[in-house]
């Protein structure tokens, strides 16, 4: 079995996905790693990858290619990404949300620094990647409709939304 978890940054998503990965025994590979591996591969700091993806295109989509590659080859894992989703057809499709006010809230609390910046930050990121997803794979990222389940990471602390995205696991089969 192959599930996704997928949503905007501060929505949960690596917590829930580490969370499961631990309670089921099975591998979470996430976006983030993957960009670190591409990095490493390329002999690059993440910054200097980082850096390099914002006027590359060719960036994000090694990163895609990479994703995909890994839900087709690989079979009882849980992929974490934004575009996790999209990139693996036969999966357990989960979208984490939260609204705006609340991930930055969270991301402050992670990583520091004021509201007002995290903020600001977060609504440039968001509209850039909006537009990158939708040149380079017409995705509309606010589209959820290929989601198996949409749960909102504000309702339920990280163990009730494992135990929501474990009662679909479960209902699905589960993982062999």
């Amino acid at each position: 079995m192959l599930v996704t978890v997928s949503g905007l940054p501060g929505s949960g998503t690596t917590t829930a996905a580490k969370l499961l990965a631990e309670k089921y025994g099975v591998e979470m590979i996430s976006a983030g790693d993957v960009f670190r591996t591409l990095a490493k591969e390329n002999s690059m700091s993440l910054a200097e990858f980082g850096k390099l993806a914002e006027s590359d295109p060719s960036i994000d989509r090694m990163i895609d290619e990479r994703q995909k590659k890994i839900a087709t080859e690989r079979d009882n894992i849980i992929l974490e990404g934004r575009l996790a989703g999209h990139m693996a057809q036969d999966a357990l499709r989960i979208w984490l949300h939260a609204p705006q006010e609340e991930r930055v809230r969270r991301i402050v609390e992670r990583e520091g620094s004021s509201f007002e910046i995290r903020l600001s930050e977060t609504v440039e990121r968001e509209l850039s990647e909006a537009v990158r997803y939708q040149e380079i794979h017409g995705i509309d990222i606010g589209d959820l409709s290929i989601y198996s389940l949409v749960i909102d990471s504000t309702t339920w602390d990280p163990n009730g939304i494992c135990m929501i995205i474990s009662a679909a696991i479960d209902g699905a089969g589960g993982f062999s």
